[in-house]
């Protein structure tokens, strides 16, 4: 039996329904599959401990996380008790940079039996490659004078190494998919940063002959992310690029609380880390209306990363399910509970068992 070490981090607001609700399927899902453990050690970083402890996280928080196989997170923030730049910067990017987890994956699909904002959807299916580490979230810049001369800079930075990674996961991701790779660019606008990206795009792609490859002003692909997402396959952006895309292809489902992510340590170093793109909603806090689905979409693309192929097609096998059945959370039109999309979910899982014997 494979056993994998997982440290939790259910965070704020609805991150505390939704963490909690997915390790009781990820539970029944051992149970059913037989083959395989994850042992859980929870870690209460939040808001809360912030206003405890004047920290997101103990100083020597990463390396109580370092000898873990993956991290999973649920959300962070609470603005009304710590302001965002404290809370985000205090735990999720600290873990995302402390682990050099350069690429943030995040895929956009349509499901049978979930009503997209498109017309016609055509069962769109794409992911995106998102570089992680650095880009417009750089630290670089700053601010001085005051009242009117007040002047605000923030330096992006572009690395050629860092680039090149996202790029070649995004190009080997492309191999297991359909093959292709659209690359986010803006370089008839941002006229240092952007060139040098396509650049490099061009470098890398020369490595991948057998991929189709296309640059794609930002602003464009926003618009074809709309008007035509099922022609698109891997599309890899910088880190800003990379985000707002994402949640265009999270609307593109029909609600941002079903999409999932993946932070990636590359090099083997570090754990990854994996969160839903939700945030931690405090509006809906405890109320029972938090959608599961995003967090256990994430769960499934933890097995994958830790190799329990069988187990995370299972768990996909079982969202489908329960979304084509209509069992869903008021944001994706349905009228379920956060306990009963999680019950019926664990229904399915325990009839495959069944099922099978």
């Amino acid at each position: 039996m494979n056993t994998y070490t997982i440290a939790s981090i259910a965070g704020d607001g609805i991150g505390k329904e939704v963490v909690p609700a997915a390790w009781r399927v990820l539970k029944t899902l051992e149970r059913v599959q037989g083959d395989f453990e994850l042992r859980v050690t929870d870690f209460p970083w939040s808001c809360d401990y912030y206003l405890e402890h004047g920290r997101m996280m103990p100083e020597d928080g990463l390396s109580q996380l370092e000898a873990f196989d993956a991290v999973f997170l649920g959300a962070v923030g609470n603005p009304s008790l710590v302001p965002d730049h404290i809370s985000l910067w205090g735990l999720l990017i600290n873990i995302r940079r402390g682990f050099e987890q350069q690429i943030n994956v995040r895929p956009s699909r349509q499901f049978e039996g979930l009503t997209s904002p498109l017309a016609n959807p055509n069962q769109f299916n794409l992911m995106v490659v998102r570089e992680n580490s650095e880009g417009e979230y750089s630290e670089v810049g700053g601010r001085m004078y005051s009242g009117e001369d007040e002047i605000a800079i923030q330096n992006n930075v572009f690395s050629k190494k860092a680039v090149k990674a996202a790029m070649d996961y995004a190009f080997q991701m492309a191999e297991a998919r359909k093959g292709h790779v659209t690359s986010a660019t803006k370089s008839n606008g941002i006229v240092f940063s952007m060139p040098f990206w396509d650049e490099v795009f061009n470098e890398v792609k020369e490595r991948y002959p057998e991929i189709g490859t296309k640059a794609e002003h930002i602003d464009a692909l926003a618009a074809a992310f709309v008007t035509k997402p099922e022609k698109m396959d891997v599309v890899v952006g910088s880190n800003l690029f990379g985000d707002i895309l994402t949640d265009i292809g999270a609307a593109l489902m029909g609600s941002i609380g079903i999409a999932p992510a993946a932070n990636i340590n590359i090099n083997g170093k570090y754990p990854s880390m994996f969160e839903p793109v939700h945030g931690s909603a405090p509006d809906i806090e405890g109320q029972g209306l938090a959608n599961p689905l995003g967090q256990l979409w994430t769960a499934q693309m933890m097995l994958e990363h830790l190799g329990e192929n069988k187990a995370a097609q299972t768990l996909m096998n079982a969202i489908e399910h329960v979304i084509k059945d209509g069992i869903v959370t008021k944001d994706l039109g349905g009228n379920a509970s956060t306990e009963e999309v999680v019950k019926a979910v664990e229904e399915y899982l325990t009839s495959e068992i069944e099922n099978r014997y």
